[in-house]
C-alpha cells in the first residue's frame, strides 16, 4: 500500500500524543489494518498480530484486501508483480493471498483475541515453527485451552445495542381527527386539511372556462 514501516507510526505516536497533553485535548489514535494484502506473507501478519498485542489492540471489525479497479495493489493481484518496479521475465514475485483458508488466517492474526479464531492460528503456528507463542502467559499469543464457542462472530457494536423483537405487530394505522380552522389561520392538506372531494370519481378534472372580464 505503498505506506512507511511501523516505526513511522510511532514517531507519530508520539508526536500526537505530546501535543494532545499540551492541548489539554484527550485524543486517541486509531491505526488502520487491512488483511490478505499483496505481497503480504503469514510471517508479516504474525508479527503484526505480536505488535498488536504487545500495544493492547483488539481490532473489532477487520477489512480483508479486495481487488479493485485502478489500483497498484490490483496489478499486484492480478500479475503476481510489483509495479513499483522495473518489470522484467527475471523480475521478483509478489506473494499473493488466495485462497479462503489462507485469507482468513490473515483475517484471524489481526482478530488474535477472538476465541473462534484460535483453532485456525494454533495450526498456522505450529506449521510455522512458533509452536512457541501458544500458551497461557501474556508474553503468548494465544491460550492452549478453547472454550465453548458457536463459531460465530458478534461485533462490539452488537453486543451493546438493544436487539428488537422477533415478530413484531403490525400497527393500526393511525386516524387524525379533522382540524377547525381558527380564525385568521390557514389550513393546507400538510397542516391539517383534509383531502377535498372533487366529484369527479376517477374522471380527470375538466379545466374551468376562462371568462373575459368587461
Amino acid at each position: 500500500m505503498m505506506k512507511p514501516g511501523i516505526g513511522s507510526y510511532d514517531k507519530f505516536k508520539q508526536m500526537f500524543e505530546k501535543f494532545s497533553a499540551e492541548a489539554g485535548k484527550k485524543q486517541y489514535l486509531i491505526p488502520y489494518f487491512i488483511a490478505a494484502h499483496p505481497g503480504t506473507s503469514d510471517e508479516d501478519m504474525m508479527n503484526l498480530a505480536i505488535w498488536l498485542k504487545k500495544n493492547g489492540f483488539r481490532a473489532d471489525q477487520v477489512q480483508t484486501f479486495y481487488p479493485s479497479p485502478m489500483a497498484t495493489a490490483t496489478t499486484m493481484y492480478h500479475t503476481n508483480k510489483n509495479p513499483l518496479r522495473k518489470i522484467t521475465r527475471a523480475s521478483e514475485t509478489v506473494d499473493i493471498v488466495r485462497g479462503d483458508k489462507r485469507r482468513r488466517l490473515h483475517k484471524a492474526f489481526l482478530r488474535y483475541h477472538d476465541a473462534n479464531n484460535w483453532p485456525l492460528l494454533r495450526e498456522a503456528l505450529k506449521s510455522m515453527g512458533r509452536a512457541d507463542l501458544i500458551g497461557n502467559g501474556k508474553h503468548h499469543l494465544i491460550p492452549t485451552w478453547q472454550p465453548l464457542t458457536d463459531g460465530g462472530y458478534t461485533s462490539a457494536r452488537r453486543k451493546n445495542s438493544t436487539s428488537a423483537p422477533v415478530a413484531a405487530k403490525a400497527a393500526a394505522p393511525v386516524r387524525l381527527a379533522p382540524v377547525k380552522p381558527s380564525k385568521g389561520r390557514m389550513l393546507t392538506q400538510h397542516t391539517g386539511l383534509p383531502p377535498r372531494d372533487n366529484g369527479s370519481g376517477g374522471k380527470p378534472i375538466s379545466k374551468p372556462s376562462s371568462r373575459k372580464v368587461r
